[in-house]
């Protein structure tokens, strides 16, 4: 382990990397807040809880499946002839719900599913720009660890927009003005050189795409349980909120939660790591699942803070590392699809931790819900340490030889950890 010269900072000097970093957070606007503007708007029409959380939900499953459906097409057309396209369906989907409002029940349901399918990959598409952009491994590392900091950021001033517009103006505001700030983001990132000019290495086809990889597949199988942990922290939070009578405990332990992730990603990626990514994620994933467990001795509400905030230290820098690995991993010409394959397998790993964590509360208390992160944490490290084998070899006989040669001349150079590939580059 070595300090990192110049940091984020390093990075972010680097031409069209700050353009692309802030286009690609406000270009994901809608889909941080969507669920929460869709749950407010609906609430607002007079529509109930449940028919909140069933749009909200739609909306979704909508976005789980799309992600890697529009990620395989960033890789078979390049990024502007799909990001911006998608950007603009998604928001008119948005704006249907808004002008019909919530009868009749088809159309609102038709209105959040189309916005939800058609929400444009840019997370993974920022992700397969990096190589391109920094060129340098160690840079490429750092800006992973700068993008997951960078998430909670997003995900902690999300929400506290949602509620400014909805209190300067209106719900239905909210979503149109959230919306239209996305393709914004997203136009900002397709009219930039390096989207423009990327393209994907040429794909074998297949019809599985990235999850053709066995140990991209691994990966995720951890993620959805790492997910898991994170959406059961969810209800748990509000649980042990409404336990001590006070619904501003709840912000303040999800803040808690955010900070302490924000601090784990900046430190993490001031350093530069030795080793095989892989093995550095089944010790994140062990200290992330520890970090869960102080949850169930529910304290006091100062002490209940501190350790949210203990519980956030790893999110970050596990998520980083993943980045990397999906890297590895990904076949060739499908990294935008194989990272939105992770982004897809965490959100769905989030439901089902909320799906869960609720009728734990219900049967067994708020104690045991927080037991419910940890037990995801521990299945996500065994997901880990029962597929090692798998992980411990990122490259695949099917890649270009041309890769393979120049991989082993900066291997035996000393430049980059083997497996690191340059085939993003444009």
């Amino acid at each position: 382990m070595a300090a990192a010269p110049g940091g984020y900072a390093d990075i972010l000097k680097a031409p069209h990397a700050a353009r692309l970093l802030i286009g690609t957070l406000i270009g994901r606007l809608p889909n941080g807040t969507g669920p929460i503007a869709i749950m407010v708007f609906t609430r607002a029409e007079g529509g109930s809880y449940s028919l909140a959380g069933g749009l909200a939900a739609v909306y979704g499953i909508g976005n789980a499946i799309g992600q890697p459906l529009l990620g395989r097409a960033v890789d078979l057309y390049g990024q502007p002839r799909v990001q911006l396209p998608a950007a603009f369906v998604s928001a008119l989907g948005m704006a249907l719900l808004v002008l019909t409002g919530i009868d009749p029940l088809l159309l609102a349901y038709a209105a959040v599913a189309v916005a939800g399918l058609f929400t444009p990959p840019l997370e993974g598409g920022l992700r397969a720009l990096w190589p391109s952009v920094l060129g340098r491994e160690d840079r490429v590392h750092r800006a992973y660890a700068m993008d997951a900091v960078a998430q909670e950021v997003m995900f902690t001033v999300g929400p506290l927009l949602v509620t400014l517009l909805v209190s300067l103006w209106s719900p239905a505001a909210a979503l149109l003005v959230i919306n239209a700030i996305g393709v914004l983001g997203a136009l900002s990132v397709v009219l930039s050189e390096p989207s423009r000019t990327w393209r994907s290495a040429p794909r074998e086809a297949h019809w599985l795409g990235a999850l053709r990889s066995p140990g991209l597949l691994a990966l995720l199988g951890s993620f959805f349980f790492v997910g898991l942990a994170l959406g059961s922290i969810t209800v748990a939070g509000f649980a042990y909120a409404e336990d001590h009578g006070r619904e501003s405990v709840y912000g303040w332990l999800m803040a808690a939660l955010g900070l302490g992730a924000l601090v784990g990603g900046a430190v993490y990626g001031a350093r530069q790591w030795a080793g095989a990514p892989e093995r550095r994620l089944r010790v994140l994933a062990g200290l992330l699942a520890l970090g869960y467990l102080p949850l169930m001795l529910t304290p006091g509400v100062v002490a209940m803070t501190a350790l949210a905030a203990l519980s956030g230290v790893f999110l970050a820098p596990a998520i980083a590392c993943a980045f990397i690995v999906v890297d590895r991993h990904a076949p060739r010409g499908t990294v935008t699809e194989a990272f939105s394959w992770l982004v897809t397998t965490f959100g769905v790993g989030a439901a089902a931790g909320t799906a869960v964590a609720g009728p734990v509360v219900q049967l067994s208390g708020t104690t045991a819900s927080f037991g419910v992160a940890a037990v995801g944490g521990f299945v996500a490290l065994f997901v880990l340490l029962a597929t090692q084998r798998v992980l411990a070899v990122p490259r695949r006989a099917a890649q270009h030889t041309a890769d393979v040669v120049a991989t082993s001349e900066n291997d035996r150079n000393g430049a980059v950890e083997p497996g690191f590939s340059t085939r993003h580059q444009a």
